[in-house]
């Protein structure tokens, strides 16, 4: 029982980034939904519906060993327990959704409310200690290329939380009698015309964004951490930034300049590095840049930052990431030992930068992108900047996840968003999703681009979680309204 819980959830995950086997999601909700027919007591179905969590997410956060594996020698024992350990975390968050759903009758009533509690429970995990919303079952939709495109424009107004609402509504439907079927294909063919025709009509604001070269110099982690490896690294993207600010030049168009280095992309306290900053700048021959680095405050706290430098090299502004990594960049504090060998504060809050060259940007780093909603300062940017290391998460799924949710905000917020990542993927998307052009994993080089106008402001870049919170207490008045309607 227990295996077969395991299996066919570790099998389900494969809907999600990078493979999007749509089918293999229906059925694992198809289980789920029978179990809650058969199961004998709820505890019987506690059991289910968790070790069916576990699965699902040890297989989706199997990544997680890579970067582990960076630092074996300081955390070989947590080796094996990576994915699983986070996984015992996230399973009630389908436990719970399975549980309360039984006190619905068997039926439509029963899959709507699964689908609104699963909906509502994805979106609560933006409460486990700084939050870790990875993998929203609405990125199932991202498949790449056009198809993919048309899928998640309605995000523009749902959020990737909506997106999880109808692929659920959808997964468990489905089996619901030839009729609902024929409603479900129907509502896909409105969804399709919706979204090629968002794509084909965009709303742009008259803002020329400027040009960037997004700067990806393939590093390696270890590289990064020791003090050889860290020289040459800096040495290779000073290279990078005088190819990449030349190619952009040479595109001849009247508009600022500037250059991004990823997270880690400085390989020390570039504020305290007057030097390395006149570097930089000689490098960059006149460019504005945004650069990743570490930074130490008058009390010796350390922050992982981005900074904006001017051409001259002078530090204009200074972002401190404000959303850490639990157990990665810092521990919470229940955890009475320390498993960390150095933990990092966090910022303010996140920004929006008004500068020459720059324009109107908001930045940021590595995992401040995957909170839904909560991308852009209080003032709306024209274009988003994300800088990141996703040299921790090796050539597997860790990445291609990442960007999806790059990708997602850009359609939330109907922004453009850039992201330069130290070994991949770098890339670049306009208001809408579409991708313009990006580097693969593992390649030294840099990607130079115009950076397209934005979008008006979306209805979800206005309401945010509102808007999807709203659809999941309709579904679940829907719910309760054919449950009593059959009895």
């Amino acid at each position: 029982m227990i295996l077969a819980d395991l299996v066919v959830g570790a099998l389900a995950s494969l809907a999600l980034p990078p493979l999007y086997c749509l089918p293999a999601l229906a059925l694992g909700l198809l289980y789920l939904y029978r179990c809650t027919q058969d199961a004998a007591s709820p505890r019987q179905l506690a059991v289910h519906a968790f070790f069916f969590g576990l699965g699902y997410h040890t297989a989706a956060l199997s990544w997680l060993t890579n970067a582990i594996l960076t630092r074996a020698h300081d955390f070989w024992w947590a080796v094996p327990i990576a994915a699983p350990g986070c996984a015992l975390i996230l399973a009630p968050f389908i436990m719970v959704p399975v549980l309360l759903c039984r006190l619905m009758p068997e039926g439509a009533s029963r899959m709507v409310m699964l689908a609104a509690l699963w909906t509502l429970a994805d979106m609560a995990r933006v409460f486990i200690f700084t939050g870790f919303p990875w993998n929203p079952t609405g990125s199932v939709f991202e498949i790449p290329g056009l198809v993919g495109d048309i899928l998640i424009q309605p995000a523009a107004v749902i959020g990737v939380d909506g997106l999880t609402l109808v692929a659920a509504l959808c997964g468990l439907l489905v089996w619901h009698g030839r009729t609902v079927r024929l409603g479900l294909i129907g509502g896909i063919c409105v969804w399709g015309v919706w979204g090629a025709y968002s794509l084909s009509h965009p709303r742009l604001l008259p803002v020329r964004n400027p040009v960037v070269a997004l700067l990806q110099g393939n590093v390696r982690e270890r590289d990064i951490l020791s003090r050889d490896g860290a020289v040459q690294a800096f040495r290779l993207y000073l290279r990078l930034t005088n190819e990449a600010v030349a190619k952009a030049r040479a595109l001849n168009e009247d508009r600022g300049l500037v250059y991004l280095w990823p997270e880690s992309g400085f390989p020390g306290l570039l504020d305290e590095d007057e030097p390395a900053r006149r570097m930089i700048a000689q490098a960059a021959d006149g460019a504005w840049g945004m650069i990743g680095s570490d930074r130490r405050d008058a009390d010796n706290r350390f922050y992982n930052s981005i900074f904006a430098l001017d051409e001259s090299g002078q530090i204009r502004a200074v972002y401190d990431k404000s959303t850490l990594v639990p157990f990665g960049e810092y521990q919470p504090r229940f955890i009475p030992f320390n498993l960390l060998p150095g933990q990092l504060t966090p910022g303010k809050g996140l920004a929006t930068w008004s500068l020459p060259a720059l324009g109107a940007v908001g930045p940021l780093i590595c995992y401040e992108i995957i909170f839904s909603g909560h991308v852009a300062g209080a003032k709306r940017p024209d274009w988003l900047a994300n800088i990141t290391n996703d040299a921790w998460f090796g050539n597997s799924a860790g990445p291609r996840q990442h960007l999806a949710t790059v990708r997602i905000r850009a359609v939330e917020e109907g922004l453009p968003v850039v992201q330069s990542a130290n070994m991949g993927i770098t890339a670049a998307f306009d208001g809408a999703g579409h991708e313009i052009a990006r580097l693969p994993w593992g390649k030294a080089d840099s990607l130079v681009l115009a950076i397209p106008s934005p979008h008006r402001p979306t209805i979800f870049s206005i309401y945010g979680r509102i808007v999807p919170v709203s659809l999941c207490i309709m579904a679940v008045l829907v719910a309760v309204f054919l449950g009593y309607r059959r009895q």
